[in-house]
């Protein structure tokens, strides 16, 4: 078979990074919640994150003042959540009160954790060299937090114009790696 052109448009949709999660800002006593699907790993230890962030989004701008967030990985279960979010703008919504999603506070930052998420990390931007260019911040993991065990994590991946993947079986192979 010959293969077939991709419009590059849509390239990111072969690419995503990894699970959607919802990135929870606050300044000045207000938090915010917001969906982002465009993150990646880029340190191990200390665990060092790059993201994307529109800076149209309310949240650039709480990010860019404040220098913190959370990261909190949501499963399939809150998926309508989830995209009710990133359909939603924080300047005059209360997405946390809209959407009943139900938050503690973090032990480092102002922004809160989302209990219903499977996990939460707290998190500090320690390079906004790209930001004002691309719109990418890298933050460091303070402290990381498992509010619950599911027998099998489901996370939602994007794939872009209302598409998502849902991943969760799990394989084990041979490493080398520790």
């Amino acid at each position: 078979m010959a293969p077939k052109p991709i419009p590059l448009s849509e390239v990111y949709r072969l690419l995503e990074p990894g699970p959607v999660v919802l990135l929870t800002t606050c300044h000045k006593g207000k938090a915010n919640v917001m969906t982002m699907s465009w993150h990646t790993m880029l340190e191990f230890e200390p665990p060092l994150i790059g993201c994307v962030i529109s800076d149209r989004n309310y949240s650039f701008a709480i990010l860019k003042k404040t220098k913190e967030c959370v990261i909190n990985i949501p499963g399939v279960a809150l998926a309508a959540k989830v995209v009710g979010c990133g359909n939603t703008s924080g300047r005059d919504t209360d997405k946390f009160q809209r959407f009943g999603l139900n938050r503690l506070p973090a032990s480092s930052v102002q922004a809160p954790l989302l209990p219903d998420c499977y996990a939460s990390l707290e998190c500090r931007v320690v390079d906004t060299a790209m930001v004002r260019k691309y719109c990418f911040f890298v933050l460091q993991v303070t402290h990381a937090w498992r509010h619950f065990r599911p027998a099998r994590l489901k996370t939602i991946h994007h794939m872009g114009r209302g598409l998502f993947m849902v991943a969760g079986d799990t394989i084990k192979l041979r490493s080398r790696m520790k």
